[in-house]
């Protein structure tokens, strides 16, 4: 700032009267006044932070104002730039202060309904360790909730894969606890649940209900009557007509689902099934208040005419607020686990039903997803792709060498959500194709032994492979695939530095990647997946102040420890949404 005439003239009329002069001195130039402090609202200090910025991976201190990053550096510096009369220091004691999390991949709707619902996870997530002791969850769930008859009941988390002697969960047992209530006891993988007699009733399920293409309805041995377990396409019209919360539990239900998130240190979302109700549900929410972290939803391509007449292509990409359309999403195959993956060579044992020479099936027939697949090039949106057998990931590169013909390297921002089982022929392929993989590690723990069994060891310690991914020079993501898998970033995270299964087993040493690599794949590069890294995914000036306190700083506690780091508090755009009890 330039000093005015009048205040040169003070400033010399000042310095004759502090030393007597009678006579006036010659004028010297003027020194220059110090600029005014551009105060922050808040200063972080006195911990780790951790900002996933290659050129400057750590700083002493950070500055927040109007919700964004406006300094990083040494204490020293930002406060004398950035610390006024109003700003809060605060002390994070030790703590470790890195970027909001993002989320690559889960399935957000649903967790509005999970608050009423029962965890029938197996350990140590859950209690479902056999079928009685989920029958005996779901009984203690209905009688402290006071169920009335006739009332839907809903559980998620089945996991037939750690069912004792394989005993699995049936019809029988669910009508011996609830003769008068439907209830749908959720399949882990999302893509089925195992139904009782009032439930199979409800939605029209009988001995005389074929089962459709690509869908999967156990039976009785020795007869064609359900015995519990439909899953795939025979489910999504189950799963499409199940309750949603009324009108007066929307906007309640949300936050609710949101802080879930915050909870684990997620400042962004992903709702990776969207249907045109969910759409309207998540804005009906939104403009009741439901806005405490960003969520950024995929809609099913089977719905995308209707959406796009409520929802047009232009108003994609934006924020409204906290909410936006990403792209379009294509669902291949089914789940590894549930046995309805798209493999090229059988499983080893048997399809879900106990069919032999069970290859999993294709969620459509190619052709079909060909076509799916060049609607959304032509659309010029983002597309996401559920695909984990190689045989889906196949029938999906098939379909993108003939949707893309003109220029197969274009970058069309595509990623191939979990790309479970990829070949290494095939992860060149997404070099070539510019497709990016998002990474589903946590079944190295959660599911490891039911992969060997199913598609034997060599296949299975392959799983998800990021460290090839990486050197390939691809960047990857990581997800939980929520409800999937519970909804912990820190044991995700863990998953792909360890790769160490349920039972204590190493699977794939040479696909463990290193922490700050880990890190990456749930901050930065899920910022790149949706085109945010701008305004989210590291610390640096001008992006979102979307922040994550943690106890300690995972890059450096033992990398058998990362699981036990905890959330301490979660900031969206400088302001607290979730903070833990001390």
């Amino acid at each position: 700032m330039k000093p005015s005439r009048s205040y040169v003239a003070v400033a010399l009329l000042g310095a004759c009267l502090l030393t007597g002069c009678d006579k006036p001195r010659e004028a010297t130039a003027p020194q220059p006044v110090q600029s005014q402090i551009d105060a922050a609202d808040t200063i972080y200090t006195d911990g780790e932070i951790v900002t996933v910025n290659d050129t400057q991976p750590i700083a002493e201190a950070l500055a927040v104002k109007g919700g964004k990053i406006v300094a990083v550096g040494t204490r020293a510096d930002v406060e004398k730039a950035h610390k006024g009369e109003s700003t809060v220091v605060v002390a994070l004691g030790g703590k470790a202060l890195l970027p909001g999390f993002l989320d690559a991949h889960s399935h957000y709707v649903s967790s509005l309904t999970v608050a009423n619902q029962v965890n029938v996870y197996a350990p140590p997530a859950g209690p479902g360790t056999d079928p009685a002791s989920i029958v005996a969850e779901i009984v203690k769930f209905r009688d402290a909730m006071q169920i009335p008859k006739g009332e839907v009941i809903q559980a998620y988390g089945y996991d037939e894969n750690v069912m004792p002697n394989g005993r699995l969960l049936n019809r029988d047992d669910l009508d011996k606890a609830f003769p008068d209530n439907p209830v749908l006891v959720g399949h882990v993988s999302m893509h089925g649940a195992v139904l009782n007699s009032a439930a199979m009733k409800k939605w029209n399920l009988s001995a005389k209900t074929k089962t459709p293409p690509g869908g999967v309805i156990v039976r009785k041995p020795g007869t064609q009557e359900p015995y519990g377990l439909i899953m795939e396409t025979a489910y999504l019209p189950i799963f499409a007509s199940l309750p949603e919360p009324t009108a007066a539990q929307e906007v309640e239900w949300s936050k609710a689902g949101q802080l879930l998130y915050a909870q684990n240190g997620i400042t962004t979302a992903h709702e990776g099934a969207t249907h045109l109700s969910d759409l309207a549900l998540m804005k009906r929410a939104a403009d009741g208040g439901a806005t405490l972290i960003d969520v950024v939803a995929y809609p099913f391509i089977t719905e995308l005419e209707p959406i796009l007449k409520q929802f047009p292509k232009e108003t994609w990409g934006i924020y409204n607020k906290r909410i936006k359309i990403g792209g379009v999403k294509i669902t291949i195959d089914g789940s590894p686990q549930g046995k309805t993956a798209a493999f090229t060579k059988p499983y080893l044992t048997g399809g879900p039903g106990g069919e032999k020479n069970w290859t999993g099936e294709l969620s459509a027939p190619e052709d079909v997803i060909a076509k799916a697949v060049k609607a959304v090039y032509d659309l010029g949106v983002p597309l996401n792709l559920h695909a984990n057998g190689d045989a889906a990931i196949d029938a999906f590169l098939r379909a993108h060498e003939k949707a893309a013909a003109d220029d197969l390297s274009k970058d069309r921002n595509v990623t191939m959500i979990h790309s479970q089982f990829v070949r290494k022929d095939q992860l060149d392929k997404y070099v070539t194709y510019k497709i990016r993989p998002s990474f589903y590690t946590l079944h190295t723990y959660y599911f490891a032994e039911a992969h060997i069994a199913n598609r034997g060891r060599e296949q299975a310690i392959y799983l998800s492979p990021m460290r090839d991914a990486i050197d390939r020079g691809l960047v990857p993501t990581n997800h939980t695939d929520f409800v999937v898998a519970p909804l912990d970033q820190m044991f995700m995270m863990w998953s792909a530095v360890n790769r160490v299964s349920r039972a204590g087993a190493v699977i794939g040493e040479d696909q463990r990647v290193t922490p700050l690599e880990a890190l990456k794949a749930m901050t930065i590069n899920v910022a790149q997946q949706y085109g945010e890294q701008s305004s989210k995914g590291s610390l640096e000036v001008g992006k979102l102040a979307d922040l994550v306190v943690l106890d300690q700083n995972p890059l450096k506690v033992d990398a058998m420890n990362i699981k036990d780091v905890k959330v301490v508090e979660t900031i969206k755009e400088g302001k607290s949404i979730f903070k833990r009890n001390q």
